[in-house]
Protein backbone atom coordinates (compact mmCIF):
# COMPACT_ATOMS: atom_id res chain seq x y z
CA UNK A 1 0.00 0.00 0.00
CA UNK A 2 1.12 3.27 -0.64
CA UNK A 3 -0.20 6.82 0.44
CA UNK A 4 0.79 9.98 -1.16
CA UNK A 5 -0.41 13.18 0.62
CA UNK A 6 -0.84 16.37 -0.94
CA UNK A 7 -2.27 20.00 -1.16
CA UNK A 8 -0.80 21.73 2.38
CA UNK A 9 0.32 25.66 2.51
CA UNK A 10 0.40 28.29 4.24
CA UNK A 11 -2.94 29.68 4.95
CA UNK A 12 -4.96 32.61 7.10
CA UNK A 13 -6.78 31.63 9.60
CA UNK A 14 -10.59 31.68 8.92
CA UNK A 15 -9.70 30.16 5.15
CA UNK A 16 -10.09 26.87 3.82
CA UNK A 17 -7.67 24.32 2.49
CA UNK A 18 -7.94 21.26 0.98
CA UNK A 19 -5.66 17.85 1.49
CA UNK A 20 -5.66 14.66 -0.52
CA UNK A 21 -4.33 11.44 -0.27
CA UNK A 22 -4.08 9.26 -2.98
CA UNK A 23 -3.58 5.25 -2.45
CA UNK A 24 -2.44 2.58 -4.45
CA UNK A 25 -1.12 -0.54 -4.39
CA UNK A 26 -4.96 -2.63 -2.99
CA UNK A 27 -8.01 -2.69 -3.37
CA UNK A 28 -9.43 -0.70 -0.37
CA UNK A 29 -12.69 -1.48 -0.23
CA UNK A 30 -11.88 -3.54 3.19
CA UNK A 31 -10.05 -0.23 4.37
CA UNK A 32 -10.39 2.54 7.14
CA UNK A 33 -8.75 5.33 5.63
CA UNK A 34 -7.61 8.09 8.48
CA UNK A 35 -6.06 11.55 8.38
CA UNK A 36 -3.60 12.35 11.48
CA UNK A 37 -1.55 15.60 12.33
CA UNK A 38 1.49 16.26 14.64
CA UNK A 39 1.86 19.96 16.00
CA UNK A 40 5.50 21.05 17.05
CA UNK A 41 6.64 19.22 20.11
CA UNK A 42 3.13 17.34 20.31
CA UNK A 43 2.04 14.28 19.99
CA UNK A 44 0.75 12.80 16.39
CA UNK A 45 -3.39 13.13 17.33
CA UNK A 46 -6.39 11.78 15.24
CA UNK A 47 -8.05 14.08 12.99
CA UNK A 48 -11.10 12.18 10.96
CA UNK A 49 -11.60 8.93 9.16
CA UNK A 50 -13.59 7.49 6.46
CA UNK A 51 -14.67 3.91 6.32
CA UNK A 52 -14.13 2.98 2.55
CA UNK A 53 -16.71 0.12 1.99
CA UNK A 54 -19.45 2.08 3.63
CA UNK A 55 -18.56 5.73 3.49
CA UNK A 56 -19.12 6.31 7.39
CA UNK A 57 -16.69 9.36 8.66
CA UNK A 58 -15.79 10.25 11.89
CA UNK A 59 -14.00 12.81 13.39
CA UNK A 60 -11.68 14.57 16.59
CA UNK A 61 -14.05 16.59 18.65
CA UNK A 62 -11.53 19.58 17.84
CA UNK A 63 -12.27 19.15 14.14
CA UNK A 64 -15.89 18.33 14.07
CA UNK A 65 -18.19 20.43 11.98
CA UNK A 66 -14.90 22.63 10.37
CA UNK A 67 -13.39 19.63 8.67
CA UNK A 68 -14.88 17.04 5.96
CA UNK A 69 -13.53 13.73 5.24
CA UNK A 70 -14.23 12.27 1.70
CA UNK A 71 -13.15 9.73 -0.96
CA UNK A 72 -13.53 9.11 -4.65
CA UNK A 73 -14.25 5.58 -5.35
CA UNK A 74 -13.02 5.95 -8.68
CA UNK A 75 -9.58 8.04 -8.14
CA UNK A 76 -8.33 5.82 -4.95
CA UNK A 77 -8.48 9.64 -3.40
CA UNK A 78 -9.23 10.42 0.49
CA UNK A 79 -9.66 13.92 1.11
CA UNK A 80 -9.60 16.15 3.85
CA UNK A 81 -11.59 19.84 3.29
CA UNK A 82 -10.89 22.06 6.05
CA UNK A 83 -12.60 24.96 6.62
CA UNK A 84 -12.64 27.68 8.79
CA UNK A 85 -9.19 26.97 10.03
CA UNK A 86 -7.18 27.81 13.11
CA UNK A 87 -3.70 28.66 14.08
CA UNK A 88 -3.91 25.89 16.80
CA UNK A 89 -4.47 23.77 13.35
CA UNK A 90 -1.01 24.24 12.20
CA UNK A 91 0.42 20.83 11.83
CA UNK A 92 2.22 17.81 9.70
CA UNK A 93 -0.78 16.30 8.22
CA UNK A 94 -0.47 12.47 7.31
CA UNK A 95 -2.79 10.20 5.73
CA UNK A 96 -2.68 6.66 6.83
CA UNK A 97 -4.84 3.45 6.12
CA UNK A 98 -6.03 0.32 8.32
CA UNK A 99 -7.54 -2.84 6.87
CA UNK A 100 -10.11 -3.07 9.36
CA UNK A 101 -14.17 -2.11 9.20
CA UNK A 102 -13.76 0.25 12.16
CA UNK A 103 -12.28 2.99 13.06
CA UNK A 104 -9.44 3.31 15.94
CA UNK A 105 -8.32 6.69 16.37
CA UNK A 106 -4.70 5.40 18.10
CA UNK A 107 -1.62 5.50 15.63
CA UNK A 108 -0.75 2.11 16.36
CA UNK A 109 -3.83 1.06 14.71
CA UNK A 110 -2.65 1.63 11.48
CA UNK A 111 -0.31 -0.08 9.17
CA UNK A 112 0.14 2.07 6.19
CA UNK A 113 0.84 5.71 6.56
CA UNK A 114 1.98 8.59 3.62
CA UNK A 115 4.48 11.18 4.08
CA UNK A 116 3.35 14.24 6.02
CA UNK A 117 1.79 17.65 4.15
CA UNK A 118 2.70 20.72 6.02
CA UNK A 119 -0.30 23.20 7.12
CA UNK A 120 0.36 25.96 8.13
CA UNK A 121 -2.32 28.88 9.48
CA UNK A 122 -1.56 32.12 10.13
CA UNK A 123 -2.86 34.18 12.52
Amino acid sequence: VQLQASGGGLVQAGNSLRLSCAASGRAFSNYVMGWFRQAPGKEREFVAAIVWGSNSTYYADSVKGRFSISRDYAKITVYLQMYRLKPEDTAVYYCAARLASSVVTLTTGYSYWGQGTLVTVSS
